[in-house]
């Protein structure tokens, strides 16, 4: 039994295969057409609302207080022709010189101080008759100083005028319980020779001291 050609099946079968191709390629195209192709959109996302701030306005309640108007000027009056209006007269030749000077108050006079009438340093220093000698003689001790037990030295300062008399003795440095004043007593009654500067006497400032001491 002869076999059949692969070839002569192949030919045979040739226009089935070509008309089957046609038909799948046809029912896909219309499967194409009619698949919906539009790509799928995308989820909504919906949007927070935001607050809403709303702005009131301010009302000014405060009143300004506006200045006041102005007074209003004076309505001229008219005046009548025949009406004479005086001249004021202004006397101006008052008694006023620019070339006087104007009286100002004298400048207050400084009190002068008075100069001292004595010397401290002259030639010839006053000497004092009889000595300390004379003043220590005439002393008293006195009883409260005595009681107290009080000693020492009392420094007079005084005055030697132009006729050698004590003036204006007074205690620089005491010791008190009433030794100063017997101090002041002696001095006043010693006698001295004046101080002489250029051959004539002068008034001499003076100190000497006066001892008390008392005898065991």
């Amino acid at each position: 039994m002869d076999r059949k050609k692969p070839e002569a099946d192949l030919r045979k079968y040739y226009t089935v295969f070509l008309q089957l191709g046609m038909i799948v390629a046809l029912a896909i195209f219309i499967l194409a057409v009619k698949v919906d192709l539009t790509s799928v959109q995308p989820d909504e996302y919906t949007l927070d609302e935001q607050d809403v701030v709303e702005m009131e306005e301010i009302i000014q309640t405060e009143q300004i207080e506006t200045p006041p108007p102005p007074p209003r000027p004076p309505v001229p009056v008219e005046v009548p022709n025949d009406e004479i209006i005086e001249d004021v007269d202004i006397d101006i030749s008052a008694d006023f010189d620019l070339d006087d000077r104007m009286s100002m108050p004298p400048p207050p006079q400084k009190e002068e101080e008075p100069e001292e009438d004595f010397f401290v340093v002259v030639e010839e220093m006053p000497e004092l008759i009889g000595g300390l000698a004379s003043i220590q003689s005439n002393i008293k001790y006195p009883e409260m100083a005595r009681r107290a037990g009080i000693e020492g030295r009392v420094y007079v300062q005084f005055i030697v005028n132009e006729k050698g008399e004590v003036e204006d003795p007074r205690v620089i440095r005491g010791i008190g319980g009433g030794a100063d004043e017997e101090a002041l007593r002696a001095v006043r009654q010693a006698k001295f020779r004046p101080g002489m500067q250029r051959g004539r006497p002068v008034r001499v400032q003076y100190s000497l001291p006066v001892v008390f001491r008392l005898q065991n």
